[in-house]
């Protein structure tokens, strides 16, 4: 499951790359985040060499990035200029938790179990609120359903990994391999709904990018239709009239 998690966790970094939205919006956040669970995945799984200090801290890492990455990724979904100014103050402010919490109790299990709970559930409640948004959009309009499938796989897999957050960090489980069966099984599922969430925005993100281009196009032809009238002919013609 190792191995087809991590085949799963690869699928949404060629398509992003494939469909050129590496670099729209805040689509970049999603393939950091992506690329650095897989290869946290390669790592743990022992398809990448390395020693057990460097998987840990890369661990470590990995685990303080997610938070901040996916909430500017969900930025993406918000519907006003206001909301997402706020979002990116509660980013900032998580970010300010997170280096007190390492200047407090240093970079290591202790802080991150701290620091994970709390990250875990602003993302969530945030995409439980996009995922109620984007559903009725989705189900009333049949507008925008590559966001609300890209948008379920996160709602589906932060609900998860917060289960397997109080499983394995707080009441310490003994059970490792069922935890990470499930953490592999999550991964994989909510990585595939991904994909299916990004192949149909794609196609969403193209015909707006060609109505913008449209626009454009007879705006110009607007502008170059309409007769130059001079200003004074306008004057001379009201002042006649009145």
């Amino acid at each position: 499951m190792g191995l087809v998690s991590s085949t799963a966790l690869f699928l949404p970094i060629i398509l992003i790359l494939i469909l050129r939205l590496g670099w729209y919006r805040s689509f970049p956040a999603l393939l950091a985040y992506y690329i650095i669970v897989f290869t946290y995945n390669l790592l743990t799984e022992g398809y990448i060499k390395a020693n057990n200090n460097v998987i840990y801290y890369t661990g470590l890492g990995n685990n303080l990035l997610d938070a901040p990455l996916m909430l500017y990724f969900l930025t993406y979904f918000s519907a006003t200029a206001r909301f997402t100014k706020r979002m990116q103050v509660v980013i900032l402010l998580f970010i300010a938790f997170e280096i007190a919490m390492i200047m407090l109790r240093g970079f290591n299990i202790s802080s991150l179990t701290i620091i994970m709970g709390p990250g875990l559930l602003i993302v969530f409640s945030f995409c439980l609120h996009f995922f109620i948004r984007q559903s009725k959009i989705a189900v009333i309009h049949g507008k925008a359903t590559g966001k609300a499938l890209i948008v379920s796989s996160l709602l589906f897999a932060y609900g998860c990994y917060g289960i397997i957050y109080l499983m394995y960090y707080v009441f310490k489980t003994k059970d490792i391999a069922n935890t990470f069966l499930i953490y592999f099984l999550v991964t994989t599922f909510s990585s595939l709904l991904m994909c299916a969430g990004i192949f149909i925005e794609r196609k969403r993100v193209q015909k707006l990018a060609e109505l913008k281009i449209t626009r454009k196009e007879l705006s110009v032809i607007y502008n170059e239709a309409r007769p130059n009238i001079p200003l004074q002919t306008v004057v001379i013609k009201k002042e006649n009239y009145n």
